[in-house]
């Protein structure tokens, strides 16, 4: 008792303040797993049950948790992959697309056998097992989701007469159009969400850029690609979003919150921003899916989230594969899911948050999620972003053709020069 006592004072304490194994727990008989995860990403409740389960099921192990910030974590990883493993992380959380450049040096244990044996790898959110795979091998394992759907103003759409919301692209527009009048703007859309525009691409069966025999190219000038664009330029038309600029300039969050704005396109938690600077918009916001083209599937949307990977070089291999398999493991996926108001690894397993409406939307859409290019040369392209040059110059009015096949270019020289 006295054992399992302290090994959660440590768990707890290291949510604060990162501790490590505390000296004189466990004797021979019992090793330390260490678990590296991200600030925020699971509330203090949860571990606390999480280790208390895990320590009881696993009598062996001791879990030494320690959270991380995502401010410069990048290099803290690389450090650790590459060092001897002596005192080392054993689990590490990492963003699902950030799982690429991690992969590189072979520096992950390959998953690929316990995926596919234990589980079910083929249910997974692609949108999250996709990112942790390199040539058929399985490195990061799905843990949570999250993704974009249309947040939205239930008192406007009513008196527009919109009685329910829109399940196709085309009934979007139409509603939209309707309700871009009487000083409202019928969608807030701002001129370079490039993750909004990647989810109307695939939606069409394009992609931001495809590979062949290990060679990227950019693929925004493919026909597919332009019909993504021209459905983002229709939806674009009908508010006052500016060309020039992103979401975060300025924050779409206070920009709905201003009260003139019926729709915008955001994961459901910033709701929670837009009331907290208007309070008499309490009880009036809603959520769906964004729309795809047919009524039975919601349109594609870029999901983000979290893998689980371990390090080649940890001394646990064993202790460190059962901590995934538990956190990503049905019973303890849910919780965190309920708990954290986060999608779940698998689409069977939405019902868990089907009482919460923006989850439940968040969920329906995460379906058809799927991520950024699969290659750790997709962050330069991001660094010198060609889509949102792009996006403006064709919402400018510029021939989207031509545009779409000059930041075409430059995105397959980066991804060139990058993995040169």
């Amino acid at each position: 008792m006295r054992r399992r006592l302290l090994a959660l004072l440590c768990v707890s304490a290291s949510l604060l303040t990162g501790c490590g194994a505390v000296p004189g727990i466990g004797g021979s008989d019992r090793q330390t797993v260490t678990v590296w995860l991200m600030k925020d990403s699971a509330s203090r409740d949860f571990l606390d049950r999480f280790t208390e389960d895990f320590e009881r099921d696993h009598p062996d192990l001791d879990l030494d948790i320690r959270i991380q910030e995502w401010t410069g974590i990048g290099g803290k990883v690389q450090t650790a992959l590459e060092g001897d493993g002596e005192d080392g992380p054993d689990v590490i959380e990492v963003g699902n697309t950030q799982v690429p450049r991690y992969v590189d040096g072979n520096r992950l244990l390959d998953l690929t056998l316990e995926s596919v044996a234990k589980w079910d790898k083929d249910e997974w959110l692609p949108g999250l097992a996709d990112p942790g795979q390199r040539r058929f091998h399985q490195y990061g394992i799905p843990w949570y989701a999250a993704n974009r759907v249309v947040i939205y103003r239930k008192d406007l759409f009513e008196q527009a007469a919109i009685t329910a919301p829109p399940r196709t692209r085309e009934e979007w527009l139409t509603a939209t159009e309707k309700l871009n009048s009487g000083g409202n703007q019928g969608i807030y859309l701002a001129g370079q969400d490039w993750y909004t525009l990647a989810g109307f691409i695939w939606d069409e069966g394009g992609d931001l850029a495809t590979e062949d025999s290990g060679r990227w190219e950019g693929g925004l000038d493919t026909p597919a690609a332009l019909r993504g664009m021209d459905f983002y330029q229709r939806l674009h038309s009908l508010g006052a979003g500016p060309a020039d600029a992103d979401e975060e300039h300025p924050p779409q969050a206070g920009v709905f919150a201003a009260g003139k704005v019926a729709q915008i396109i955001a994961v459901p938690g910033l709701a929670r921003a837009v009331v907290q600077q208007n309070p008499d918009l309490e009880g009036k916001l809603g959520y769906f899916p964004v729309p795809g083209k047919v009524a039975a599937k919601p349109g594609a949307v870029f999901i983000g989230g979290s893998d689980l990977v371990v390090p080649r070089n940890t001394d646990q291999r064993e202790g460190a594969v059962a901590v995934v398999a538990a956190l990503a493991g049905a019973e303890w996926n849910t919780d965190l899911a309920r708990t954290m108001n986060y999608v779940p690894n698998k689409a069977k397993l939405a019902s868990a948050v089907a009482g919460e409406e923006g989850v439940a939307a968040m969920a329906a859409g995460a379906a058809q999620g799927r991520a950024t290019p699969s290659t750790p040369e997709w962050a330069a392209v991001e660094a010198d972003n060609p889509i949102k040059t792009y996006m403006t110059k064709v919402l400018g009015g510029a021939d989207p053709a031509a545009e779409a096949g000059r930041a075409s270019r430059e995105i397959t020289e980066t991804l060139t020069v990058s993995a040169g």
